[in-house]
């Protein structure tokens, strides 16, 4: 008897498990059929409230149409500033800076190449190089804005005079 008692109970719990499977399921569908019906019938409301008020989709945005505004505004400051400053051109004045050519033109970049006090010949070859000396020098520093100058370290050895290290 304590096996039809077992098999009962596995058949039941079978049984109980297999109804609580399609209940759920069911429930599911249900569920899902609820939410799809809510949703068409939220998309039939909006098209019929834009159909009554007849207000379709807008082909620009709220953020564009602040742009478009905001670029008018500033359009409208630029030509009452461009109408300053010519009625100020007809009065006589001038801008302090007209020559372009008078500003001084900041360097693109400024190379300091480090040496000790006894490498003459060492900053001879870099000159003849890489730098150039005289004119070119000054025209690689007008025209292109690159500076290069020696830096000077320490000397050559410790309590040498300075005489001493030159390799002249």
């Amino acid at each position: 008897m304590a096996r039809k008692g077992t098999s009962m109970r596995l058949t039941s719990s079978r049984i109980s498990s297999l109804l609580l499977s399609m209940f759920a399921t069911f429930a599911s569908f249900y569920v899902a059929g609820r939410l799809w019906q809510e949703s068409q019938t939220r998309v039939h409301l909006i098209s019929e409230l834009h159909r009554v008020t007849g207000q379709g989709k807008s082909a620009i945005s709220v953020d564009d149409t602040l742009k478009i505004i905001a670029c008018r505004e500033q359009k409208k400051t630029l030509a009452a500033l461009e109408m300053e400053l010519s009625a100020a051109r007809q009065q006589g004045f001038v801008p302090k800076h007209t020559d372009v050519a008078e500003t001084k033109k900041r360097p693109l970049v400024v190379i300091g190449i480090m040496t000790s006090l006894g490498n003459k010949k060492k900053r001879d070859a870099v000159r003849q190089a890489w730098m150039g000396t005289g004119a070119s020098l000054k025209k690689i520093e007008t025209e292109k804005g690159v500076i290069a100058r020696f830096v000077i370290g320490r000397r050559c050895g410790f309590g040498l005079s300075l005489y001493a290290c030159n390799d002249d």
